[in-house]
């Protein structure tokens, strides 16, 4: 479908779903406090919902072709603060393993660390089919552990396979980035090189014009 197809205030709507899925943090917190170390049938329903449109979201910006720089940053800022909040207020109220954050916490580090890296350099690398069904895995894993009573195991295994998932997508996107830069590098020397060789090749001709010029 043409971009030109699509209204305005509709190509809209992906950047639109992206802000309500960060205003809901708030309240998800609030649900997840007001339950404590209690299951929560509303915070896991609110949670579920957000996984729901981190995938809908995407998927009218690539179809409507209306892809923005907002939308790259903000999409998945709001995946990572509301799985971050989940898994922190999870582990303090003892609901999930504190092995669980470090690594989540890592791997965030990870992935800001190479924004950091690319994002001067003007590289973008989209996210790899491992890093979305990852992503997927936990969205379903802490959703279910939200709402089950302490004794349900299956959803931390669930967990562990998602988050698993997650660092190996992670590597993956650093070694791809790794490549990138390379490239990058690797252009902007034959670029250099290209201009000290025209310099070179001008030369001659600036110094035979400098001796007609004294002539």
């Amino acid at each position: 479908m043409a971009t030109s197809a699509i209204p305005a205030p509709l190509a809209q709507l992906p950047n639109a779903l992206t802000l309500a899925r960060l205003a809901v943090i708030p309240v998800f917190v609030a649900l997840m406090v007001h339950a404590g170390d209690a299951h929560s049938w509303p915070a896991g329903i609110l949670f579920g919902v957000a996984g729901i449109t981190d995938q809908v979201d995407g998927f009218l910006a690539r179809r409507w072709h209306v892809e923005s720089r907002f939308g790259k940053i903000a999409d998945p800022l709001a995946d990572r603060l509301m799985i971050d909040a989940a898994v922190i207020l999870l582990v303090v109220y003892g609901r999930l393993p504190w092995a669980g954050l470090v690594v989540i916490a890592a791997r965030d580090l990870l992935l800001f660390a190479g924004w950091q890296m690319l994002s001067p350099r003007g590289v973008e690398i989209d996210v790899n089919l491992l890093g979305k069904a990852a992503t997927w895995l936990l969205y379903a894993a802490i959703g279910f552990r939200i709402v089950t009573h302490d004794a349900t195991e299956w959803p931390l295994w669930l967990f562990w396979i998602g988050l698993g998932g997650a660092v190996a997508a992670a590597m993956l996107y650093m070694r791809d980035a790794r490549k990138r830069i390379g490239a990058v590098a690797r252009a902007e020397r034959g670029s250099l090189v290209e201009q000290a060789d025209a310099r070179e090749t001008r030369a001659p001709w600036r110094r035979r014009r400098k001796r007609r010029l004294r002539q």
